[in-house]
């Protein structure tokens, strides 16, 4: 009898530890799926905020801004011009590529401009 209620006793103790252990194990990954939550429900906020725009807007004006950044700062290199693209006419225009299928085109403006900072950067630092 005596060893029927330490076999219980012991059994129970086991299933509590187990069922602690499981629980610790998962509450990290608990809490970072609520991190990777919040994270994408900032960034569509962020979306939303400053006009999101398409992938296709988005991805378009910054690859034609980067490669006209990369070309003029190529170019200013080569000519031992100052570090300056905010000069550049394609940079001010900031229209190369565009489509009004993509939206606004204040925002790919702002897109273009973002990718031709960096391309030209890059080019004038001989990328």
């Amino acid at each position: 009898m005596k060893l029927n209620v330490l076999k219980k006793t012991v059994m129970g103790g086991i299933l509590g530890l187990s069922l602690l252990v499981g629980i610790g194990i998962t509450s990290p990954l608990t809490a970072e799926a609520q991190w990777r939550n919040r994270d994408y429900q900032r960034r569509q906020n962020d979306n939303w905020r400053y006009g999101g725009g398409s992938n296709q807007l988005r991805q378009t004006a910054l690859n034609a801004g980067y490669n006209e950044g990369i070309k003029e700062g190529r170019k200013d290199r080569r000519n031992r011009e100052r570090f300056e693209y905010r000069d550049e006419e394609d940079f001010r225009n900031a229209n190369t590529d565009y489509n009004s299928r993509f939206g606004s085109r204040e925002l790919y403006a702002q897109y273009f401009r973002q990718g031709f900072a960096n391309g030209y950067s890059d080019g004038y630092r001989g990328y």
